[in-house]
């Protein structure tokens, strides 16, 4: 429903046809069906004035367009019988009092958003957004008329001047004449009050368009965190240029009036003027918001009045970029004067660009291809503020002379809040510092000022967004999802849904305070999840594969009824950035118990697929709440043909570790590498699915979350061909070289946080694999070696 392109009609078509049939007495239901569209892209609500003239002029307007659009419609059907036989009653009707057809009309459209509103529980964004057009529009089309009408008066008064000379001098010819002094008198008064009335007018369409301008500014910034935003400028260059054009056109005729009019309106003519030209310059694509020194960046400046003030040819104007603190960016902000700035606090390279006009596009730009921010000078901060808190901008700059009297316009544009670091690690509670600015700052708030706290509500929003943007996804998070945040940053697991909701969250939270038993903050924590599922996760999450936002209690309560082997994903709430698997196992007396796997991080993701570590441990077998593993993740798993190589192939294989007191029987046998041909996939075919198979360590998790985790191991099944006329066995023997692009270092990890790997090797048809140890032979069996080489399988290992 947030489609510009929808109307109230493509809604209401649908609704049943009793629902509005008191509507149409004055106004026939056929004449809605045929003009459709049409009829709701026309100011009809803003026409309201009966004593107005513009008023009716503008009602005798659409009169006509309609009954012009029914013959249209006539012409092109192959029955135009009914279609003007309905034409001719409309006119009939409304020809002489057209404001009776406003009025039908307005009615129709009203009770047809209420109908929409009912439905839908809130009036749809397209429909506020058209009702905003409509009203400028109709705002600008008043405006020209109100021209007219001055100009019209103006060539009156001219014409009484001229009776007034010509009258003068009969009535010196004739002392009888009549003068008319009274009807100039009059006419003038009538001329000034319309003067101020349009010139009124005028101001408050100046804060329609600066209202949506700024409406603009705050959906850029909402922008940086991942909200969709339409930055196209033209509709507003269009509405700055046409207040700009009445506004000369108000000029010239205020200085025909002569000297009497100008001294009391030029003043505010001339505010309206310079506050569009002056809001008129902006930031189009904003500097980053993380901004690293000594590394390249690109902004863009644009001039929405540029086409028009700057004709060609023109002096070339040169815009300049500067970095200004919190503080200089308030000073400029707070200041009147709007006098130049002269005072940077850093270096930025290559900040200069000359504003130039695309004839294609019709924008006057100055583009920054290639700035680099030098050096930045911190300003004083808050002894609780770290320097990833403190918030600075790029002001850009440039005088412009205008007019055929060259007037000089200082320009100014402030970009959003940038974080400017030094290093790598300071980037993510860089990003915390401009998500929760760019979220709840205020519009129209002196730099950079944004509130401490906010509601609950607002932030699962702003979460969401982020989240969606991210991972580009169009799943959202779910109700759970934010239960199960709200009681990770409030560290509550007591309230209900209902009282979070209630609470409202601080910056503090967010990213200052350590998080109960962990060593990171929520934010670090959630941006780690972030950046796992957009590297690793996307599809698997786009594809609700995951449930992800869940605590073990949450875990438990899914699972602990469920049958063996069923599992769910959900995100580490103890480790940044990782994934774990929770399952359902059995032990040997019958008993089930819930499980959690180790988690899963980038690193052993980046090795092995999520899907081919679940297809790899046949404890996994169900995907909560019902779905076998291998119909869900068919289509993740890795089905890339090996490479040509050198090199012998090797696979990487996840399992789970079991202790060395479990029964051989208990463990589940591991498939043979040739008689799977999945195995060359990546892909494994796990054997029919038997509960006493699902044996795994006695690690007991209880309700409370206490969990022992099962860990896993990244195997690697591959085959090595040894010859013995290069070993031997009397001798100390090299290690097999590794291939280059193995290395041992990233699978053999000894690390109680994270899985242990092993090396199995598997022997195929007519290969040896030499043995782990062999026992050095005595004197007596070192002087038969020498003699025969008939003995010397007794010290390697017999294959079979």
């Amino acid at each position: 429903m947030t489609n510009s392109k929808m109307s109230l009609w493509s809604l209401v078509s649908d609704m049943p046809p009793g629902r509005f049939s008191d509507l149409f007495e004055e106004f026939p239901h056929d004449l809605r069906c045929f003009l459709g569209d049409w009829l709701e892209a026309q100011p009809w609500e803003f026409i309201s004035n009966i004593s107005d003239s513009f008023c009716a002029v503008l009602a005798a307007r659409l009169l006509s367009a309609m009954v012009e659009m029914l013959h249209d419609l006539a012409n092109k059907n192959g029955s135009p019988g009914p279609i003007l036989q309905l034409t001719a009653n409309l006119e009939n009707r409304y020809r002489r009092e057209p404001l009776k057809l406003v009025e039908a009309v307005k009615r129709i459209l009203r009770e047809e958003r209420a109908a929409i509103q009912e439905k839908f529980q809130h009036v749809p964004l397209f429909v506020h957004r058209q009702r905003e057009e409509l009203m400028f529009e109709f705002n600008l089309q008043r405006l020209q008329y109100r021209v007219q009408e001055i100009q019209a008066l103006q060539e009156r008064l001219e014409m009484n001047n001229s009776n007034t000379r010509v009258s003068l001098q009969l009535k010196m010819l004739d002392p009888q004449f009549p003068m008319q002094e009274k009807l100039h008198t009059s006419s003038l008064q009538n001329l000034q009050t319309l003067f101020l009335n349009t010139i009124s007018e005028l101001e408050e369409a100046k804060k329609a368009v600066l209202a949506r301008l700024m409406i603009w500014k705050r959906q850029q910034q909402l922008a940086g965190n991942g909200t969709p935003f339409d930055e196209d400028l033209s509709p507003l260059q269009k509405r700055f240029e046409r207040l700009v054009d009445i506004c000369f056109q108000l000029r010239l005729q205020l200085v025909a009036s002569g000297a009497e009019l100008q001294s009391s309106l030029q003043e505010r003519l001339d505010s309206v003027a310079n506050a569009l030209i002056k809001n008129s310059f902006l930031v189009d694509k904003q500097p980053p918001q993380v901004l690293k020194t000594q590394t390249k960046f690109q902004a863009t400046v644009r001039f929405l009045l540029g086409p028009q003030l700057l004709k060609h040819p023109h002096t070339s104007f040169m815009v300049t970029a500067d970095i200004v603190t919190e503080k200089q960016a308030r000073e400029l902000a707070t200041s009147s004067s709007g006098g130049v700035f002269c005072e940077s606090s850093g270096e930025i390279v290559n900040n200069t660009a000359p504003l130039e006009t695309n004839a294609t596009s019709n924008a006057c730009c100055a583009l920054f291809k290639s700035m680099l921010l030098k050096k930045i000078k911190r300003c004083d901060r808050k002894s609780t503020e770290s320097v990833t808190e403190e918030k600075c901008a790029v002001l850009f700059s440039a005088t412009v002379c205008l007019g055929p009297n060259k007037i000089n316009f200082h320009l100014q544009a402030l970009s959003l809040p940038i974080v400017v670091i030094v290093h790598g690690n300071q980037d993510n509670n860089a990003k915390a510092t401009i998500l929760w600015d760019n979220a709840f700052a205020a519009a129209n708030r002196i730099p950079f000022v944004v509130a401490e706290r906010v509601s609950w509500d607002d932030m699962c929003e702003t979460l969401n967004q982020k989240f969606m943007a991210e991972v580009q996804t169009t799943k959202g998070l779910l109700k759970e999802h934010y239960f199960f945040l709200a009681q990770k940053i409030f560290g509550d697991s007591g309230a209900s849904p209902e009282e979070f909701q209630k609470r409202p969250v601080s910056w503090s939270q967010f990213n200052k305070e350590i998080l109960p038993g962990r060593g990171f903050t929520f934010w670090q924590w959630f941006e780690g999840v972030l950046d796992l599922t957009k590297k690793y996760l996307k599809e698997y999450w786009s594809d609700r594969l995951i449930i992800g936002f869940i605590s073990k209690q949450y875990v438990f309560s899914c699972l602990s009824t469920a049958p063996v082997g069923t599992f769910l994903l959900r995100f580490s709430d103890s480790e940044i950035g990782g994934i774990s698997i929770a399952y359902v196992t059995c032990f040997q007396d019958g008993s089930t118990q819930v499980e959690n796997i180790q988690p899963f991080t980038a690193k052993q993701l980046s090795m092995r697929s999520l899907a081919d570590c679940v297809l790899d441990l046949l404890q996994l077998q169900i995907l909560y709440p019902d779905r076998p593993k291998h119909e869900a993740f068919k289509r993740h798993c890795n089905a890339e043909a090996p490479r040509k190589s050198n090199y012998v192939p090797a696979k990487l294989k996840i399992t789970v570790d079991l202790p060395s007191t479990f029964p051989a029987q208990s463990i589940q046998p591991q498939v043979d590498s040739m008689s799977n041909p999945n195995m060359n996939l990546g892909m494994h075919s796990d054997p029919p699915y038997d509960p006493s198979l699902m044996i795994t360590p006695p690690r007991h998790m209880s309700p409370s979350g206490n969990t022992v985790y099962g860990s896993p191991q990244l195997q690697s099944e591959v085959t090595y061909s040894y010859s013995l006329g290069n070993a031997s066995p009397l001798g100390q023997m090299d290690p097999y070289p590794m291939p280059p692009d193995v290395d041992m270092s990233d699978i053999c990890m000894q690390n109680e946080n994270t899985p242990m790997y092993a090396t199995d090797l598997h022997m195929l048809p007519n290969q040896i694999v030499m043995p782990e140890m062999i026992s050095p032979p005595s004197d007596e069996e070192l002087a038969l070696l020498l003699h025969s080489e008939q003995d010397l399988n007794r010290y390697s290992q017999d294959p079979a």
